[in-house]
């Protein structure tokens, strides 16, 4: 690209918009360390205790009841920067998007919660996603579903995300369109999310010279 456009090689990319970026001979690591201090610092959370779990088991959120009110731009605040942590830490992203439901009408409950994940990301500081050098380049995805549903509308929530070779590269969490009448229809619909994905992941790693020949697996939580 020299030959066409002016430009200097300053070496191997050790940061970039946040990123903590460690080139080895093992492969890639891609962490967010040093953002998720800044966060810390910013809502006073230095010196916080570790969780080992994003959410409580159980935990339920809900826009009704008489909650005191938090500070909106504050909430959106924190949970905006949560959202930008989910590009390395994916297992927060259920949490995450769960608590993005209630940017109208937060309260100390919901306040609390968002608090609980960055004490769980605290815990996991040294996390982050490993591309491994000479991996085989397979498309796997994975999907689940929760079991309960929403208070406020009783839809399930859809989760997947899919590795190409070690590390994953495509995640997603996002409320259910419909209310589904059982546990099974809520996995199939997540599985349904999960492969209309994984048909246009193949269509462009097709135009990136990476067709997949064989089918591609998209394995299913059906507990």
């Amino acid at each position: 690209m020299q030959e066409f456009f002016e430009m200097r090689d300053l070496g191997f990319m050790t940061y970039f918009l946040g990123m903590e970026v460690n080139q080895s001979d093992h492969g890639i690591f891609i962490s967010q360390h040093t953002f998720a201090l800044k966060i810390f610092n910013r809502f006073c959370m230095q010196n916080c205790k570790t969780v080992s779990t994003p959410v409580a088991l159980g935990e339920k959120l809900t826009s009704s009841g008489d909650q005191m009110k938090v500070d909106e731009r504050e909430y959106r605040s924190l949970v905006g920067c949560l959202l930008y942590l989910t590009a390395t830490i994916s297992d927060i992203m259920f949490g995450v998007s769960l608590l993005s439901r209630f940017m109208h009408c937060c309260n100390t409950i919901h306040f609390k919660v968002a608090k609980r994940i960055l004490r769980y990301v605290k815990g996991t500081l040294k996390f982050g996603v490993m591309f491994k050098k000479g991996s085989e380049l397979k498309l796997v995805g994975y999907s689940d579903s929760d079991s309960d549903g929403s208070i406020d509308d009783m839809k399930n929530t859809s989760g997947y995300f899919f590795t190409f070779g070690s590390g994953f590269f495509c995640w997603s969490s996002k409320k259910q369109q419909t209310v589904a009448q059982s546990i099974a229809e809520a996995e199939y619909i997540a599985a349904s999310a999960a492969v209309n994905q994984a048909i246009w992941l193949r269509k462009l790693l097709c135009d990136l010279n990476e067709e997949q020949l064989d089918p591609t697996e998209i394995l299913v939580d059906n507990k």
